[in-house]
């Protein structure tokens, strides 16, 4: 899983019939630090994360192990909002 801060959201009329009901989100990767990482990702929202929410997400064959994405064409998926994390016993974020 990768930690990322939701900055936007996508909306798609015309997709494929699978992906009907599914809310896509702009996730841009962060790290420990809470600093920008590389790129971007779209990612299928399993939680009701909003724009400006530190999230938890996974890509690839773990996007589809969620029960709103199994069977689902899915790359990313966001799986958690992050409450707050730590690191070597110092608090890096707190929401």
């Amino acid at each position: 899983m990768l930690l990322g801060r939701v900055v936007g959201t996508v909306v798609a009329s015309r997709k494929e019939a699978t992906l009907e009901g599914l809310k896509f989100l702009v996730i841009r990767q962060i790290d420990v630090d809470e600093s920008d990482t590389s790129g971007y990702v779209v990612a299928a929202d399993a939680v009701g994360a909003g724009v400006g929410e530190v999230v938890m997400y996974a890509t690839g064959s773990s996007a589809r192990q969620t029960v709103y994405t199994r069977d689902r064409p899915c790359d990313a998926v966001v799986m958690a909002i992050v409450d707050t994390w730590e690191v070597g016993g110092d608090v890096k974020y707190v929401k």
